[in-house]
């Protein structure tokens, strides 16, 4: 049994968003039923979360607010490996419908939401790190300090990052940094899209650009290796009792759901890039 518990942890940690995939036309039907059944619980639960976190740093992409009224089928990114992207697709819709969301919407009716926010502020003040070099290696060592000094202030006057106390009391606001981000600042364009199995959209950069920052993600050196693993999938369960019911209404209301959640992460990091490349040019 232990084993066994062990293992979806493992399974679920992998995820990088709380939505990791949608489902294709033919997947709509026969989720729409438990959406329906759940839709009241859901909203109920997102509008509280929403209402606690209305002041976040926004770390997490959010790729489910994208303008739902051009859902063109014209890919923005090549996608040669669209018929195996389509079946890793399903295969991960079904990983967070039936595996990461009951767990998460359960999650959020035992822990209250400060403790969640509490949560949330520990793990973006511990992956620091990834922020910090990123920076360095784009050059932006003004933001590189404000990330410097941010993680000092919360991890000692905010009690080791449970309480954001740069940004509620020093108005410090930080922004997400990655190595992804980083190679498309020197140019390098998104390749190929990817949908990966478990990890969720991606492009050929962005799947280089998550090994980069593995590399340098305190969580992925803690010991013994349960420890890590438990680490990120407290991380990820949490994260996502902040966002249940965006994802279901992303996919309800896309035409296809596979081809709206494609452009949309591809625009969304798109957009970071062209951010990154403006604050270049004004340094």
């Amino acid at each position: 049994m232990k084993s066994y518990l062990v293992l979806i942890i493992m399974v679920l940690t992998l995820i990088t968003d709380p939505a990791v995939a949608g489902n294709i036309v033919n997947q709509t039907g026969q989720t729409a039923s438990s959406l329906d059944a759940d839709s009241t619980t859901d909203r109920t639960i997102s509008a509280t979360d929403r209402a606690d976190t209305a002041e976040d740093d926004g770390f997490e992409a959010d790729i489910f607010h994208e303008d739902q009224s051009d859902q063109s089928t014209h890919a923005i990114i090549a996608d040669p490996l669209e018929g195996f992207n389509r079946a890793v697709f399903v295969f991960n819709d079904k990983i967070y419908m039936y595996g990461l969301r009951p767990i998460a919407k359960g999650y959020a009716r035992v822990v209250p939401p400060f403790a969640r926010k509490g949560v949330k502020n520990f793990f973006n003040n511990l992956l620091f790190p990834i922020r910090f070099v990123n920076n360095l290696l784009q050059g932006k060592a003004e933001s590189a300090a404000t990330e410097f000094s941010a993680f000092f202030i919360n991890t000692t006057l905010g009690f080791g990052g449970l309480n954001d106390f740069a940004r509620k009391y020093v108005g410090i606001r930080l922004q997400d940094e990655d190595f992804g981000q980083t190679l498309g600042s020197y140019g390098i364009g998104n390749g190929i899209y990817l949908m990966l199995p478990v990890l969720g959209p991606s492009s050929l950069r962005d799947a280089l650009g998550r090994a980069g920052d593995r590399l340098i993600d305190p969580i992925s050196y803690a010991q013994p290796w349960e420890l890590s693993w438990g680490a990120s999938g407290l991380e990820k369960i949490n994260g996502t009792s902040f966002h249940i019911g965006e994802y279901e209404a992303f996919k309800e209301a896309a035409i296809d759901p596979y081809t709206a959640m494609r452009n949309a992460y591809i625009q969304n990091r798109n957009a970071l890039v062209n951010d990154l490349a403006d604050v270049q040019k004004l340094n």
